[in-house]
């Protein structure tokens, strides 16, 4: 195959769409496939439509395939979908992260903005790359090649080891083939990957499906033969890959606490270069910190790696993780024990001298809750609720049988209704969890904080985790007087059917309401007869 491409030298925005290309020869394996056009043609097609639609039209369009491995890796129940944000941000997010890594998105020109807004907002300060299409390009396959054509004039070695590619909820749906696409060009790797919001239930989860294609190339290439090193050297000392997003410096604890052990942490999946991901293969055991890395998991089950759960949370949680890691490389007892000895009695010490006296309910969509509620139980604080959209899987039964002994109710795939419910039942000093969870507790004056940025924002484990959350957690406990006088202050100004701006003194008009209400009865009444029909 020859290819004549003028070398790339501005932003992905600049040239993904509008240069031209003059590609001489077409690749086999990137013959362009007819786009199913009678799953493209029916209304239900659009991105305003329902799950089961888009759904539908995908396993017409011949991404069956795809559909189901989701749903065996990410179970749904015991409710449809857990309420979060798109979940190709978890995706997004992580090849935005990666060095020498584009980016490419296709879908629907409101989910890109959405998901590109998001992506700066949380600071991506990076580009990233639109191939966008209409009625037209979507039902001819012309779309496709717009992807192939905006792919092959990015793919510069100079710039790039990796070019990731996108398929949003409508191009999953109409089937557009990603997989089709070269595995390289120009030394550059091709990465495509679905991610629906019909087929994958949360971004956490999204973050699993971009991190297990990347693995599985780069255990291909390994199989092939010698890669790239890491950046630092390989350790002298046999390795632990930490699966899951982390606060930076609980790696370098991870690291202190696996020295005696005769080991090293290795590197942190989702990784930060192409490299990286190497290292992550050639290690000794997986620590699956974050428990919903199923594909990822599966990926080292190949390349005959040993996967240890939880995480060295807290005195318990510590303990048990050095004993289960210990066990999993054959080290001596003796080092078992001596690491154990050096780090528990610190870490203790650092809980009892940083104590939390107060009942919290936790909840959010991270992955990492049922370690946080390990956390702040052992600091003292009385936590009868945790809820978490990530699924149950094995790598969290040590965390949720320790929790469950604690009298703790545990809720996989909880949706907004049943972490709003907890607030309302356990009437808890303090809530953590997503924005409207936060909005709620605050409504009803009680302190909260967002999970996300207040709560994963610091380290978890080890000696440096004990007493993190203390100082946040207490502080927004002593706000409670705050939230005392401003409620004794405004009452119930603003709320019900006293909500919004009035000139005048709002009143409950009672009839209105019953009036509007039937109305609306009426009109669901009628949708339900004409889908029987």
């Amino acid at each position: 195959m020859s290819v004549n491409l003028p070398r790339y030298a501005g932003a992905i925005t600049e040239s993904v769409v509008n240069d031209p290309v003059d590609v001489d020869v077409v690749a086999d394996d990137a013959t362009v496939p007819a786009i199913n056009a009678a799953a493209t043609r029916t209304d239900g097609l659009g991105c305003h439509a329902g799950a089961a639609e888009l759904k539908a039209a995908a396993n017409a369009a011949g991404k069956s395939d795809i559909l189901d491995r989701y749903a065996a890796d990410y179970p749904k129940g015991p409710h449809d979908q857990p309420q979060s944000m798109c979940p190709a941000f978890g995706s997004l997010r992580v090849g935005l992260r990666m060095r020498r890594t584009a980016t490419i998105l296709s879908g629907s020109a409101c989910c890109v903005y959405g998901l590109t807004f998001t992506s700066h907002f949380y600071g991506a300060r990076r580009t990233v790359g639109y191939v966008p299409f209409n009625s037209e390009t979507l039902v001819t396959g012309k779309l496709f090649e717009d992807i192939r054509e905006a792919v092959f004039k990015l793919a510069d070695p100079a710039l790039y080891d990796t070019i990731i590619i996108t398929n949003l909820c409508v191009p999953t749906a109409s089937g557009v083939p990603l997989d089709l696409l070269p595995n390289e060009i120009n030394g550059v790797r091709i990465i495509g990957i679905d991610v629906p919001g019909f087929g994958v239930p949360t971004h956490a989860e999204a973050k699993d499906v971009l991190s297990a294609a990347m693995l599985e190339y780069a255990r291909k290439e390994a199989e092939q033969g010698p890669v790239q090193a890491p950046r630092g050297g390989r350790s002298e000392r046999p390795t632990v890959t930490l699966l899951g997003e982390m606060f930076p410096a609980d790696p370098v604890g991870i690291n202190m606490m696996l020295e005696p052990l005769g080991l090293a942490a290795g590197p942190v999946v989702p990784t930060r270069e192409w490299r990286e991901l190497y290292a992550a293969l050639d290690c000794q055991v997986v620590a699956a910190i974050h428990p919903f890395y199923t594909a990822c998991v599966r990926q080292f089950d190949i390349a005959g790696r040993k996967i240890v759960g939880s995480a060295p949370v807290g005195h318990d949680g510590t303990e048990a993780w050095l004993e289960a890691i210990g066990t999993a490389c054959n080290v001596p007892r003796d080092k078992i024990d001596a690491a154990k000895n050096r780090f528990l009695p610190a870490i203790k010490a650092a809980l009892a001298a940083k104590p939390v006296n107060a009942r919290i309910t936790v909840s959010g969509y991270e992955g990492s809750e049922l370690l946080v509620a390990r956390l702040l139980i052992e600091s003292g604080a009385d936590v009868p609720y945790v809820g978490t959209a990530a699924p149950r899987t094995q790598w969290s039964n040590p965390d949720r049988e320790w929790l469950e002994a604690k009298g703790v109710r545990v809720q996989y795939r909880a949706s907004l209704e049943m972490d709003l419910a907890a607030i309302d039942e356990f009437n808890p000093q303090l809530a953590i969890g997503t924005t409207p969870v936060v909005q709620k507790a605050k409504q009803m004056a009680i302190p909260a904080l967002y999970f996300t940025n207040l709560i994963s924002a610091r380290p978890l484990f080890g000696v440096a985790g004990a007493g993190s959350l203390a100082q946040v957690v207490n502080a927004a406990l002593a706000n409670q007087s705050r939230f005392d006088e401003m409620k004794a202050f405004f009452g119930d100004v603003g709320q019900g059917y006293a909500a919004g701006v009035w000139e005048d003194t709002p009143k409950d008009n009672v009839p209105y309401r019953e009036k509007y209400k039937k109305q609306i009865e009426a009109l669901a009444k009628k949708r339900k007869s004409e889908e029987m029909i």
